[in-house]
């Protein structure tokens, strides 16, 4: 039985030796020339329901049995497995998508690179493996995040065709729309994301699966730009800049986050795109607080508004989250005693609420 480190972790920590600023990965491994049995004789856990995956019994990190995989469907799920001690760490390593990936290390630091990952990383190159490559849809995700993560790396002209081949056979049509939505959520986090939309414009994979989707260059500065004060939620909703509200809904149908991601997004398109914040008088601050629900959803409300700066649709987010702050002061119970009647609360909470935002206003001019 032998044990060797692939993957992310190698390619990283091979990165690093050649002075790249890279987050480092979770270390994958596989293990050669063993079987479930023995693995489970060892105390490791059995945790995989496609191929035998088993955990440390003390670290909890991630051991495969080296496999190799044959394509018998559509989409990524569309493979059978072959797992068997005879597999040797070559044929494993053949099955990865990029070169780069298809690097082992042995737990004495030995590096075996059969098809030219470390010569890759030099050139600084994102190349397939081989031509299986194009059997899995998912990596056209995938070889696209890389691409955002690595960014002065460029596509092999091989790999770019491949791309498109598997666009236009079809066999995007079949990706999982959870799975795109990850990838896309890692990409947002990775070093340059505007390239992840680049790979997936070039290779045809956007206008055949996102024809509404309006990714500008104004779009993609900002979203290169958002640093690591951005929440995630801020990071994806920047991605609708451009894009008509109407679109968003189809969009979301095949990326399929979170609905604190989907519902900010829908806010800062619908804000950019017509539904505007009317900083006149006190009824119009009052009604726009409301239309953007700030009482109720103040953390909302304050991403909303950094985005909206960002976007320079508005020039001052401080003014707005002032006029928020004012309107959560204001005592509703106490408003409400004041109405003689339980009809005339509303407008006795009004009252008080501009009231509140007249100070306000008052206040802000006099500081400004």
């Amino acid at each position: 039985m032998k044990k060797y480190i692939v993957g992310g972790w190698v390619r990283d920590k091979l990165l690093q030796e050649r002075g790249f600023a890279v987050r480092p990965s979770d270390r994958d491994w596989v293990v050669i020339g063993a079987t479930p049995e023995e693995m489970i004789c060892q105390g490791y856990t059995p945790v995989g329901k496609d191929f035998p995956v088993f955990l440390h019994p003390k670290t909890h990190e991630e051991y495969a049995l080296a496999r190799t995989e044959r394509k018998s469907g559509n989409g990524y799920k569309g493979f059978v497995f072959y797992t068997a001690p005879n597999v040797t760490l070559e044929q494993d390593l053949y099955r990865r998508d990029l070169t780069v990936n298809a690097i082992a290390m042995d737990e004495n630091g030995h590096v075996t690179d059969p098809y030219g990952g470390c010569r890759d990383l030099e050139a600084k190159v994102l190349r397939n493996v081989s031509d299986a490559f194009k059997e899995d849809p998912v990596r056209v995700l995938r070889a696209a995040r890389f691409a955002a993560k690595l960014p002065d790396f460029t596509i092999a002209d091989e790999t770019k065709r491949l791309l498109r081949s598997i666009v236009e056979s079809g066999e995007t049509d079949y990706l999982v729309a959870e799975r795109v939505g990850r990838e896309l959520m890692k990409a947002l986090h990775e070093a340059k994301p505007s390239r992840f939309f680049e790979v997936l414009k070039d290779c045809g994979y956007l206008s055949s699966s996102f024809p509404k989707w309006r990714l500008t260059s104004k779009t993609m500065d900002l979203t290169d730009a958002a640093d690591d004060s951005y929440t995630e939620s801020e990071r994806f909703a920047l991605l609708f800049l451009d894009t008509d509200p109407s679109a968003l809904g189809e969009i979301f149908k095949l990326l399929r986050v979170s609905s604190e991601n989907e519902d900010l997004a829908l806010q800062f398109s619908r804000t950019l795109h017509g539904a505007e914040l009317r900083s006149g008088s006190a009824e119009e601050v009052l009604e726009s607080l409301k239309r953007k629900d700030a009482l109720r959803r103040p953390k909302r409300f304050a991403s909303l508004m950094k985005l909206l700066e960002s976007a320079s649709a508005i020039k001052d987010q401080a003014f707005w989250l002032g006029a928020a702050e004012a309107l959560m002061s204001v005592d509703m119970k106490a408003a409400a005693e004041v109405a003689e009647d339980r009809k005339e609360i509303p407008q006795a909470i009004r009252a008080a609420s501009l009231k509140a935002i007249e100070a306000y206003l008052k206040e802000f001019a006099d500081q400004h």
